[in-house]
């Protein structure tokens, strides 16, 4: 795993398949999800997960961004999290893509303990084709995506043409 600091408090991580990128395209619906934890082996786990979801019928990664180990916010008395972006190909609507990646998220040992609290893994839909869309459990875009290092800073690096 190659590691590049990119400021005091943010750091790079490439290697295994953070970055990816597929040429292989299905012609479906594109999402951009991004995962996130701070609980364990949090890029052995992203590696876990970019099998787990590779294996899925119901999505096919486009690609995924480099790893970044960034400070918390909000609730700040916890370990650095790592963060990263995949880009997906779906059938799924978005409150399936949300219902799936809640069980996906459950499946790797997701505690919702209180907001903004330490995760094995957090999952979130950033953007689903162009929609948006506000309702209680879901809301897209998310909801200030465009402040956060944790999704700006491996949005740069990625290649596809999304947002």
């Amino acid at each position: 795993m190659l590691r590049k600091g990119i400021d005091r408090e943010n750091t790079l991580l490439i290697g295994g398949h953070y970055p990816y990128l597929s040429s292989k395209r299905l012609g479906k619906r594109e999402a951009l999800l991004g995962i996130g934890g701070n609980i364990g082996d949090v890029v052995r786990r992203f590696e876990h997960l970019f099998a787990f979801l590779n294996r899925s019928a119901l999505v096919h990664i486009r690609e995924t961004s480099p790893i970044l180990r960034n400070p918390p916010f909000g609730y700040m008395d916890q370990e650095d999290f790592y963060n990263a972006l995949v880009r997906i190909e779906t059938d799924l609507t978005p409150k399936a893509l949300l219902r799936y990646i809640l069980k996906v998220e459950k499946h790797f040992g997701r505690k919702r303990l209180f907001k903004d609290g330490p995760r094995t893994l957090d999952i979130d839909i950033i953007f689903y084709e162009n929609i948006t869309m506000k309702e209680e459990r879901l809301t897209l875009p998310h909801p200030h995506w465009f402040e956060r290092d944790s999704v700006l800073i491996p949005l740069s690096y990625m290649k596809g043409d999304l947002v």
